[in-house]
């Protein structure tokens, strides 16, 4: 069986493995990978400021971190974090309440606050941005992905590792009680992810956080269920075949 009769997930387990970064030496190597992509290759965050090269901030010590590592070449091609809601103050505000302008507060309010985390530092190593339009982006989703010059082949197969990072969160949700997201988020990264299904509810303008983002609220078991009507390839690799599910819950 070649790669284009593959399902995804088994498509991208050829490629690539999925590592929880639940060490210190590979908390390092999550560091390391955002300082290349934050600081050197997209300029975001400023290089001076962490003068050993690493890119970290006070919220990763209450975070699920997870990579995804190139199996023949065992580097890390991508990395993101779930922050999680801080258990010595729940009323603690997520990066996106403090940096981003949001005018559709009683959604945010409306859920219960245990349950909600933030989608942060997803991004994808320059070394697997290969495509044009690319390299400024932090997903290797570029405004150009839905377009004909891509190859019906190519299309299958290159948004494996955004999808890998999306199985991360999943599992980093699974495994924390998290019910709902709240991320920033392109506007190419949102008709990529509703082209698979995944519908965010935006809940802000557009603003310049780390790039033009839309602040964005997620319900994670309908973005399962909807992924699962849309297309139960992208469903098994979200959940690992079903090991990592969440069952729906109801707002306070």
């Amino acid at each position: 069986m070649n790669n284009s009769e593959k399902s995804i997930y088994d498509a991208f387990k050829d490629f690539f493995e999925v590592v929880p970064a639940n060490t210190d030496a590979l908390k390092k190597e999550v560091y390391k990978l955002r300082f290349q992509v934050y600081c050197l290759e997209t300029g975001f965050e400023l290089a001076d400021q962490f003068p050993e090269g690493v890119e970290f901030d006070n919220f990763d010590e209450q975070s699920s971190h997870y990579l995804i590592r190139h199996r023949k070449s065992g580097e890390f091609a991508a990395t993101t974090r779930l922050i999680l809601p801080n258990s010595n103050n729940i009323n603690e505000l997520f990066p996106l309440e403090k940096y981003c302008p949001i005018d559709k507060l009683e959604l945010i309010q409306s859920i219960d606050r245990r349950y909600l985390a933030e989608v942060s530092r997803f991004c994808v190593s320059k070394e697997f941005k290969k495509r044009k339009n690319e390299a400024r982006t932090l997903n290797a989703i570029g405004p150009d992905w839905d377009k004909e010059e891509f190859g019906k082949d190519e299309r299958r197969t290159f948004p494996h590792i955004a999808l890998a990072l999306f199985a991360c969160l999943i599992r980093a949700s699974h495994e924390n009680n998290i019910h709902y997201w709240c991320a920033s988020m392109e506007t190419a990264f949102l008709r990529f992810i509703g082209a698979i299904g995944v519908h965010a509810v935006k809940i802000g303008p557009v603003s310049d956080y780390h790039g033009e983002r839309w602040p964005c609220i997620i319900k994670v078991s309908d973005l399962l269920n909807d992924v699962a009507d849309k297309n139960m390839d992208v469903w098994n690799m979200f959940t690992d075949n079903g090991r990592y599910q969440i069952k729906d819950i109801e707002s306070k």
